[in-house]
């Protein structure tokens, strides 16, 4: 079975949630993506024994700080799936990508354009 889910989601695996960090968020926002998920292995779960709760942590931090700077801190989420749950993952991408198409684009990238524009 071949998982369909937004051809604009780009994924990047890593051994753990626990190894995302606040700073890997923050700079996909500054390179201009509109929104950011982390998808790990159900809480209590983790192979790295607490690597999910980590990351959902840091996810939440990311929130605080996107809402305090004005990105918005619905842009970042966290979900928890276990491994046989491949159809939910792809539901989850179609969720995400329709909910950041109704915020909008980041507002970096808009300014980052006007800038652009202005300077040329």
């Amino acid at each position: 079975m071949r998982l369909q889910y937004p051809h604009n989601i780009k994924i990047i695996r890593v051994p753990c949630t626990g190894k995302v960090d606040i700073l890997h968020v923050l700079r996909a926002f500054e390179k201009g993506a509109d929104g950011v998920y982390a998808v790990g292995c159900m809480e209590g779960d983790c192979h790295y024994n607490s690597g999910n709760f980590r990351a959902r942590k840091r996810i939440e931090q990311a929130q605080s700080l996107l809402e305090a700077i004005g990105i918005g801190g619905e842009r970042a989420q966290m979900f928890n799936l276990a491994s046989s749950e491949g159809p939910r993952f792809a539901e989850i991408a179609v969720e995400m990508v329709d909910k950041i198409r109704g915020l909008g684009p980041n507002p970096i990238k808009k300014a980052s354009s006007k800038a652009h524009a202005a300077a040329a």
